[in-house]
């Protein structure tokens, strides 16, 4: 790892001169104001040390990487339950698409899509009131990366729920299956509030150290989940984490990941590191056009890769 800092800083200063930056969301008012100039790294090892490049220590909207820690509290809730009410199978469509919610009577191809996060955000309601749900997320977040000063920016919920009419109808759509088991209303106002999460990377890769290291927090040794439950929240990652870009993201970076169309991307080198990347340009999948460059080249300079087989 004697390399790491430099190779952190490198891949910082590449991605601050790179010229085709892709475009930001401009669909959510709040994100539209946000300069694609911005990028940010950090990748954190098991020991704690962490390496940070650009703007590392600026909040971002972390939007769809949200759904991870939803997730992780939704299997806490209700076990493979959920997997009565939620496939695990790519989607192979837009984040937000609803083809597939009728030729599926209602069942969401996997929890990272749209319709998914709903669903588990319909599952979050069961411990109690959407205020109470809201706060569990913050809370659980905020233990993960130690950190109290993560927030969830108002502003962006506010405009996500004046602005999500598609999400509305996936809601409804399910709910007209019996998949929603609450008001429609209830389980967009947990899941509107869970996207406007506002981490920093430095952040959002010390929240994400628990799936690189058998569900443990590695520093402190508390368990977050078990280490099966904690392979298969990285393999979902990796099949479905970057929606109907999840293949070309396996194939260049070779590493489970979440993105969010905030711009920011968790990854998992299992074992070995988390690593966050934000940059809020996106590519036509509306992913981060810039932080799946840089992972891609600190995994091929790095050597870490699911498929490579160390020994």
């Amino acid at each position: 790892m004697s390399n790491l800092a430099a190779i952190v800083a490198d891949i910082a200063e590449e991605m601050r001169g790179a010229s085709e930056r892709g475009r930001v969301a401009d669909y959510i008012p709040p994100l539209a104001c946000v300069s694609p100039d911005r990028f940010g790294i950090a990748v954190v090892l098991a020991d704690g040390t962490e390496y940070l490049g650009g703007d590392a220590d600026e909040p971002f909207s972390i939007q769809s990487v949200s759904k991870v820690f939803s997730l992780t509290l939704a299997l806490g809730l209700i076990g493979d339950g959920l997997w009565a009410r939620v496939g695990r199978e790519p989607s192979g469509s837009a984040f937000n698409s609803i083809v597939q919610l009728e030729t599926e009577q209602g069942i969401p191809r996997n929890p990272f899509i749209n319709a998914g996060a709903i669903v588990v955000a319909d599952v979050l309601l069961g411990g109690g009131t959407p205020a109470e749900a809201i706060a569990g997320v913050l809370r659980f977040v905020r233990g993960l990366a130690g950190d109290e000063r993560i927030t969830i920016d108002a502003s962006v919920a506010a405009a996500e729920q004046a602005t999500g009419f598609r999400n509305f109808a996936l809601a409804n759509y399910m709910r007209s299956f019996g998949n929603l088991h609450h008001p429609v209303e209830q389980a967009l106002g947990v899941y509107f509030h869970q996207c406007a999460l506002a981490m920093s990377c430095r952040q959002l890769a010390l929240a994400g150290r628990f799936l690189a290291h058998d569900g443990r927090d590695p520093v402190t040794g508390r368990c977050i989940v078990t280490p099966q439950r904690a392979r298969r929240i990285n393999a979902l990652m990796m099949l479905c984490g970057h929606y109907d870009n999840s293949g070309e993201f396996a194939f260049r970076v070779g590493l489970p990941g979440k993105s969010g169309v905030g711009g920011g991307i968790l990854a998992v080198v299992p074992g070995v590191a988390t690593i966050a990347v934000w940059s809020p340009g996106l590519n036509a999948k509306g992913n981060s056009q810039l932080g799946a460059l840089a992972l891609e080249r600190l995994a091929t300079r790095m050597g870490w890769s699911v498929f490579e087989v160390k020994g």
